[in-house]
């Protein structure tokens, strides 16, 4: 019988046995599928090499306006592409050497094991019906693309499913603007697709900033992306004759069609749940599909913990990561360890690229003064001399302790930019502190210290107006925002 036993081989699922390893107990790793989970084989490493390879397709357009010139402008081999995504993860496999690295603390792993379901709070039965017992349990078993169902939605795909196409379709719908809609249809759109983006809302990319959301959507329509608002649902998906699809969706209560080659549904990311029999162990989930977990990870049966996407808590690798060690430790050493929310950057590599760090303007408590800096790239120098002037860096200053609250970043090194942010809140430093940080110039990154002057700058006029008589300053605040 094992000590530990986890159920899912993904950043949360390594993490998670590699600490239960290190502290000495026996531990097992079941995947059902390939070590690394969805990270590294479906979700962030190949999606950042097809962002990559559209990026470079993308920078074609610029040959002839910094005097490339000669030739027709490169095409897109969609099946080359795609070989290539399957070798950058083949080499991420084998730079990190999972298996070598579980092995060094003598972690038993069984990979391939799809299927697996509780059939006591102390057996685990494998997809192939072998049996294996453990003390306690770490769930990791992560998420999937939602698959909607409507009549034809078995022509339906998912992103998942893009890796298995030989060739790129000409006309694409993709349903749902989160994360994962707005970055295939930005890549499928630099490759060369017609791609139409469908929002239930009236704003793409509803989980941030407003102006994060209002330049992206801008720079989508710029590029050729059609953005449908407001669609109330897909109706049906038609096969015709020519192997095409009539796409059948409802728009102010009327029905109305387009032609397209290929259906993308990005309708959410529920937990990998269903399988488990999670209820002859006494788990409970939530109605969206995560498992319920406490302040220690540790779900409603005393023995059995989860980390990473299936408890929905923060869905990204560095979360899931921090995760899996913090229910590890728990499980084996008592609950001594409660999980907090840490200070952690989130970004999509959609083009322009997007990121954030802290709250967004609308998360604000009303006791909260605070003060907005913006600087654009259209006025900055990096982003000039690449002709990348899409996008701004905004920061959010408590006016009382002069800390960062809040940072969104849209454009070029978008995502990489706003971790400078991010270590300077977990560092503690004020917006002044920030901006006398020496930066390499011109570099995009130094958009944060350029940015944290003008923040600077708008707390100073801040509280030089609480000294105003008070219809000067209630003048002066209101171009603070």
């Amino acid at each position: 019988m094992y000590d530990i036993v986890v159920i899912g081989g993904g950043p949360a699922g390594i993490e998670a046995a590699l600490k239960a390893g290190e502290l000495g107990a026996k531990t097992a790793l079941v995947e059902r599928w390939r070590l690394g989970g969805i990270s590294t084989n479906d979700g962030c490493v190949p999606v950042r090499a097809l962002a990559h390879a559209a990026r470079l397709a993308r920078e074609s357009e610029q040959f002839e306006l910094y005097g490339i010139c000669g030739g027709d402008r490169p095409q897109v081999d969609f099946a080359k592409v795609l070989a290539r995504v399957r070798d950058v993860v083949d080499t991420i496999h084998a730079k990190k050497d999972l298996p070598g690295q579980l092995a060094s603390v003598d972690v038993d792993v069984f990979e391939h094991a799809s299927g697996s379901s509780f059939k006591d709070e102390r057996t685990l039965v494998l997809g192939d019906g072998r049996q294996i017992q453990s003390q306690k349990f770490i769930i990791c078993a992560g998420g999937h693309g939602r698959r909607l169902n409507f009549p034809g939605s078995e022509y339906a795909l998912t992103h998942s499913d893009i890796w298995a196409q030989s060739n790129l379709p000409k006309r694409v719908v993709v349903t749902g603007t989160g994360a994962t809609g707005c970055q295939v249809a930005s890549v499928l759109s630099a490759f060369g697709a017609e791609v139409h983006l469908f929002d239930r809302s009236q704003r793409i990319l509803r989980t941030e900033d407003e102006l994060v959301s209002q330049v992206v959507a801008a720079e989508f329509t710029n590029r050729g992306i059609n953005i449908v608002y407001g669609y109330g649902g897909i109706k049906r998906l038609e096969k015709q004759a020519d192997g095409s699809f009539e796409f059948f969706y409802d728009i102010n209560g009327e029905e109305q069609s387009l032609a397209c080659d290929a259906l993308i549904m990005a309708a959410g990311w529920p937990g990998n749940t269903a399988q488990l029999n999670l209820a002859a162990v006494g788990v409970n989930t939530t109605k969206r599909g995560y498992i319920e977990v406490n302040d220690y990870l540790q779900t409603s049966n005393p023995n059995i913990y989860a980390a990473g996407d299936i408890t929905g808590l923060m869905m990204v690798v560095s979360g899931a990561t921090h995760e899996g060690r913090l229910a590890a430790e728990n499980a084996i050493l008592g609950n001594k360890r409660k999980y907090k929310h840490k200070i952690a950057p989130l970004g999509s590599f959609t083009d322009p690229e997007y990121a954030s760090v802290g709250l967004r303007e609308h998360e604000i408590g009303d006791g909260c003064e605070y003060v907005v800096g913006i600087i654009w790239f259209s006025d900055f120098v990096r982003a000039v001399i690449d002709n990348r002037t899409a996008g701004f860096c905004k920061l959010i200053v408590d006016v009382d302790t002069r800390k960062i609250i809040g940072a969104h970043v849209v454009g070029e090194r978008a995502v990489e930019t706003v971790n400078l942010v991010a270590a300077g809140m977990s560092s503690g430093l004020r917006v002044e502190q920030l901006a006398e940080l020496e930066i390499a110039y011109p570099t995009y990154v130094g958009i944060v210290g350029q940015t944290a002057r003008e923040a600077g700058r708008q707390v100073g006029i801040y509280l030089a107006a609480e000294h105003m008589p008070e219809h000067k300053m209630k003048s002066t605040a209101k171009s603070l925002h």
